[in-house]
C-alpha cells in the first residue's frame, strides 16, 4: 500500500473521565412510547430515548476545566466577578463592547427585538429561525428571507449556502426604504438550511451596502466557531487563519450579537447580546431586569457565567473544531455511502436528510419529515427532529407556513457521542430507507 492511499482521520483532542449509561429499550417499548408522544419526538420523555439528536442546544458536555470553574460561581445578586470574566472573554474573543447576559438565545432574542423593532418594520435575516422570526413579529416587525436560493436546494453543492442574496436585500430597501429596516439579522452557520455557512466575502459586502444605507447587521452567532472552520476550509485566503481569528472577523463586521451559548459555547444553560451601541446598551440592560435578572447575572447564576466564560474559550481551540464538524462530516458520509438524501454540503452541527426526496410519495401537508423522524426512532431509539412545515408553524389565519425545505435534523451534541454511536444512527436512517423500498 502507498502512503499516500492510507486515509488521514480526525480525533477526538480529549480523553472521556466519566460516562452516563444510556437507555436500551425494546421495539414494543419503542412503539408504545411513541404512541403515547402522539408521534411527536419532542414529547418522548429523554429515558426513552437511546441516542439523543433532538438538538445540539445544552446538550453537550462540559470539560473538567469548566466542571471546576462551577466551583468558582459567585452567586452575589449584583455585580458577580464571574460576569467581569465573561465580559472580558466577550470583549477578547468576539470583540463586542457591551455585554448583557440571558438565560439562554430566546432571552437575548426577546431584549434585541423591543429595543430595535418597531411596528411596520422589515427584517431581512438569512432564512428563519422559529423563535427569532416570533420574538421579531411580537415587536410588530416583518421578517423577509433573503438568503441565496441556492440554500432552498437541498442537492446544490454551493459552499456557502447561507449567504445573502444583495439583491434581494436592495429590492426590500427600494421598496419600504432604509429607515424601515432597523437591522440585517444574519445567522453563521444557519440552522434551518442544514448548518450552512456564510462566506466572509458576502459578509463584507453586507457590511458594506448596510453602512452605505445606515442599517445595522445583527449577528446570530449561535454557531459561529463552526461557520469559521468552513471559512477556513473553503474560502482563499483562510487557510492558515486560526479559527479565533476568523470568528473575530466575522464579528468585526456587524454591529451586535444574539448568542445562545447552549451550543458553540459548551454550556447546558445560558446566553447573551452583545452590542456595540452604547445606547442600545443602555435600554437593553434597563429591560433585562424586566425579563431575565440584573444585568450583571441576566437569569443565571454565577457559576453558570464562569462556565460560559472557559467554554467559549474552548469554543474555539481549532483541534475541538475540527474533531466536531469531522464527526458531523463522518457521519454524513456515511449517510451518502447508504444513498440516503441529505442537504449538501454537509453542515457543522448535524446532518439533515431531505425527507420529500427519502419519501416522495407523503405530500408535504401530511408531514413526511415528523413521519420519518418516528419511523427512525421505532427502528432504533434515535430521536431526531423535524425541521419542516410542523417546525415552520403557522400564519395569523391558521394555515400552515410550507417551507421549500422539509428536513430531518439529526443534531450531534459537541463530546457527547462516539463514532460507534455515528455507526449506529447511519445504519437505522438506512433500514428505514430500505424499507421503504421494500415491496
Amino acid at each position: 500500500m502507498h502512503m499516500k492511499n492510507i486515509r488521514h482521520s480526525w480525533a477526538e483532542p480529549y480523553k472521556i473521565k466519566m460516562v452516563e449509561l444510556l437507555t436500551m429499550t425494546t421495539a414494543a417499548q419503542r412503539k408504545k412510547a411513541l404512541v403515547a408522544a402522539g408521534y411527536n419526538t419532542f414529547l418522548l420523555k429523554s429515558e426513552q430515548v437511546y441516542i439523543d439528536l433532538l438538538t445540539d442546544s445544552g446538550t453537550s458536555a462540559m470539560s473538567d476545566r469548566q466542571w471546576a470553574g462551577m466551583m468558582l460561581g459567585d452567586e452575589a445578586y449584583a455585580g458577580s466577578r464571574n460576569f467581569y470574566h465573561l465580559e472580558e472573554v466577550v470583549q477578547q474573543t468576539y470583540g463586542y463592547k457591551y455585554l448583557v447576559p440571558t438565560h439562554q438565545g430566546r432571552g437575548a432574542e426577546n431584549i434585541l427585538s423591543k429595543v430595535l423593532i418597531k411596528k411596520g418594520d422589515i427584517i431581512p435575516g438569512n432564512m428563519y429561525f422559529t423563535t427569532t422570526r416570533l420574538h421579531q413579529e411580537l415587536a410588530g416587525g416583518k421578517f423577509e428571507d433573503v438568503i441565496i436560493d441556492e440554500a432552498h436546494n437541498p442537492e446544490s453543492e454551493f459552499p456557502f449556502k447561507g449567504n445573502i442574496d444583495l439583491d434581494k436585500l436592495d429590492r426590500l430597501v427600494k421598496k419600504y426604504g432604509a429607515k424601515r429596516i432597523p437591522y440585517v439579522s444574519m445567522a453563521t452557520s444557519v440552522n434551518m438550511a442544514g448548518g450552512q455557512p456564510i462566506s466572509m466575502a458576502n459578509l463584507k459586502a453586507l457590511r458594506a451596502y448596510t453602512k452605505r444605507h445606515g442599517i445595522k447587521v445583527i449577528h446570530d452567532m449561535t454557531r459561529v466557531a463552526e461557520n469559521a472552520y468552513f471559512i477556513k476550509e473553503r474560502e482563499k485566503g483562510y487557510k492558515d487563519k486560526s479559527i479565533r481569528q476568523i470568528v473575530k472577523e466575522i464579528c468585526s463586521y456587524t454591529d451586535g450579537a444574539t448568542m445562545s451559548a447552549k451550543k458553540d459555547a459548551l454550556v447546558n444553560i445560558g446566553g447573551f447580546l452583545a452590542v456595540n451601541d452604547w445606547d442600545v446598551f443602555e435600554e437593553a440592560r434597563n429591560l433585562v431586569v424586566v425579563y431575565e435578572g440584573l444585568h450583571t447575572y441576566g437569569g443565571l447564576a454565577g457559576r453558570d457565567m464562569e462556565a460560559m466564560a472557559i467554554g467559549i474559550g474552548e469554543s474555539v481551540d481549532d483541534d475541538h473544531i475540527r474533531a466536531r464538524v469531522g464527526q458531523v462530516i463522518y457521519l454524513g458520509q456515511k449517510m451518502i455511502e447508504y444513498d440516503i438524501p441529505i442537504v449538501r454540503p454537509i453542515g457543522g452541527h448535524g446532518i439533515f436528510v431531505d425527507a420529500k426526496k427519502f419519501l416522495p410519495h407523503i405530500p408535504q401537508e401530511q408531514y413526511p419529515a415528523q413521519t420519518l423522524a418516528a419511523e427512525i426512532y421505532l427502528d432504533s431509539g434515535v430521536r431526531t427532529m423535524e425541521r419542516g412545515v410542523v417546525s415552520a408553524g403557522r400564519k395569523a389565519d391558521g394555515s400552515n407556513y410550507y417551507p421549500k425545505l422539509e428536513l430531518v435534523r439529526f443534531t450531534i451534541p459537541r463530546r457527547v457521542y462516539t463514532q460507534a454511536h455515528m455507526d449506529v444512527i447511519a445504519e437505522s436512517t438506512a433500514r428505514a430507507h430500505l424499507t421503504k423500498h421494500s415491496p
